[in-house]
């Protein structure tokens, strides 16, 4: 694997080249529409011609971070560019359908914190050690003074907040809490952005939950909890894919539960899988590497060609036999 270059190398690309192009992974969370709007709002403020897409656009839930309607869905006819900046996206083909309607660029720059990211593209900025890829940003903006606006700090809270679990995960630092003091000196309202982003879920997520906990399995003695999502459901309930972020959360909650799986039925023929741990002996992103995805050690994901049955077989197996390692 490639080292990293440094974040001066690529500041020098930002500043001295003009047409750019900004993507990140399908299905996005907060960290990764965070980092596309930071970036292409940094580009904006540099005077640079600036694109950001995301195969799914800019979820509903998310609509309220500043300047959200930059974000497009990418266009059936492939576009080429100067420069193409891929954020918080471990296995290139994650992007999607953004990916595939780049025809061509002269300089690919890849920035994440998955530490299963192997560094692809021309320059390769991974710190493992960071909560977020918000906070690599965050470091970039600053160390190689580049713009940092009000919009760009609320865009890089957002997605710090949200990857860290609301400042609760483990990987989250003292550097953390340092950066977001700093965003909210530039202006972060925490009180109105933390509501948007934690307190305002439709009706509909809530009968989700219901739904999902009625088929909530414990397995492995009781140490993994798992729920599964039929296309079925997804269709009587009327549910957004977005929906289901952070549900896993609830029975990752669960006293004496070490690891958390959620399944959900996609309509190409694959199972969807994203998994929590609560301890790096239990490292979920090896699992995952085993059917093609990736991550942390503690939260990881991946999409399994099978039917719903036979993926939650097959990967509560894998992690079953991580407990078994000595």
């Amino acid at each position: 694997m490639k080292s990293n270059c440094s974040l001066a190398e690529i500041a020098e690309i930002l500043r001295t080249r003009q047409r750019f192009v900004v993507i990140s992974h399908m299905r996005p969370d907060g960290d990764a529409l965070g980092c596309t709007l930071a970036m292409a709002l940094c580009l904006r403020q540099l005077g640079k011609e600036v694109t950001a897409w995301n195969e799914d656009g800019v979820p509903e839930k998310f609509c309220y971070l500043p300047c959200s309607n930059m974000v497009a869905v990418p266009p059936s006819e492939p576009r080429s560019f100067e420069v193409a900046i891929v954020l918080d996206n471990a296995v290139e083909n994650r992007a999607g359908a953004a990916r595939k309607a780049i025809a061509h660029a002269d300089v690919w720059i890849n920035i994440d914190h998955h530490h299963t990211n192997d560094r692809y593209g021309d320059l390769a900025y991974v710190d493992a050690t960071a909560p977020a890829a918000g906070q690599v940003l965050y470091e970039l903006f600053r160390q190689c003074d580049l713009p940092l606006t009000y919009e760009m700090a609320d865009n890089l809270f957002v997605a710090i907040s949200t990857d860290t679990g609301s400042f609760q995960y483990p990987s989250t630092t003292a550097r953390t809490y340092e950066i977001a003091a700093d965003l909210i000196r530039l202006g972060v309202n925490v009180g109105d952005l933390s509501q948007k982003m934690y307190e305002s879920y439709p009706r509909r997520r809530l009968e989700l939950l219901r739904a999902l906990l009625n088929v909530l399995q414990l397995t492995s003695h009781d140490r993994v909890a798992s729920f599964a999502l039929s296309a079925a459901t997804t269709r009587a309930l009327g549910v957004l894919p977005e929906d289901n972020e952070g549900l896993i959360d609830y029975i990752r909650a669960i006293e004496g539960v070490v690891v958390a799986a959620f399944f959900e039925e996609m309509g190409d023929g694959k199972i969807r899988i994203s998994l929590r741990s609560k301890t790096p002996k239990i490292d979920v992103s090896k699992v995952c590497g085993q059917f093609g995805g990736g991550g942390h050690k503690l939260a990881a994901g991946a999409r399994i060609a099978g039917t719903l049955a036979d993926v939650q077989e097959k990967v509560l197996q894998a992690i079953d036999h991580e407990f078994q390692q000595p």
